[in-house]
Formats: structure tokens, sequence, C-alpha cells
């Protein structure tokens, strides 16, 4: 009876073993995978607050890009000297709260006045990651 106990507690021991090996092996994302790659592996929930986030940087990067996209404040950017594919890059650069916060500015500006502020707006940006070693836009700044 002793050797049919013993027998019978290894082959549940085992069989538990074995049912539970696939929960704790359960697929992980490889380190090395992109963002992508990362949230498509990945089962956890997305929260409504990031969507949103995600959408509202997405706005105010298109609200400053159709402003650079304009003649007027192209031809006052090549005036300054900056070149239109560095502000281009360093627009997608920006993170989403100074995305946020630049939109936020160009919609304060007063109407025909915005052209001006625009640029300035702009300026600084160039000018701040310049100085931080981002980008290589001013020569002075070294």
């Amino acid at each position: 009876m002793k050797k049919v106990r013993a027998y019978l507690s290894s082959l549940l021991i085992a069989a538990l073993v074995i049912t539970s090996l696939p929960v704790a092996a359960a697929p992980t994302a490889p380190q090395g995978m992109d963002t992508a790659s990362t949230n498509l592996a990945s089962t956890n929930l997305v929260s409504t607050q990031s969507v949103l986030a995600g959408d509202r940087a997405g706005a105010d990067r298109e609200r400053i890009n159709d402003i650079l996209s304009r003649a007027d404040v192209q031809e006052q950017l090549l005036k300054q000297g900056v070149n239109l594919d560095d502000v281009e890059a360093r627009v997608a650069a920006l993170s989403d709260a100074e995305a946020q916060q630049m939109a936020e500015q160009l919609e304060q500006l007063p109407a025909g006045a915005g052209v001006i502020g625009a640029l300035f707006a702009v300026f600084v940006i160039l000018l701040v990651t310049d100085i931080l070693g981002l980008t290589d836009v001013y020569p002075f700044t070294r």
C-alpha cells in the first residue's frame, strides 16, 4: 500500500509540475524588441489616458507642422539661416510635453503676429537643443 501511495504521489507531483510549466514559462517580450513588437506581444490593457495623450501629441505636432509649412514662415526661417530639414527633424524629436507647450504658444499668438512669434519659438527651441548638444544647427553655440 505504501508503494502504491508513494508511486501515486510521485505521479501526481510530476503531473502538477508539468501542467504548471506553461504558466511559469509564459512568453515574454525578448530584450531588443522594438516598442511596437513589445506592445503587440504584451497582453496588458492600454488606458484611455495614454491613448488620448498620444492623440493629443500627434495633433500638436500636426498643428506645428501646418504652421511651419506655410510659405511665409519658411521664408523667414531661411532668412534666419535655418535649414528646413533640420526644423522638420527637430519637430519630430520634440517630446510630447514640448510639442504641447509649443502648440499652446502658437494658439495664444494674435492673428497676423503669429509668424514672428512662431519663428521666435522655433529659433529658441533650436537654440536650446543646439546648446544641449542634441543638434548642430547654429555654429555660434560651440
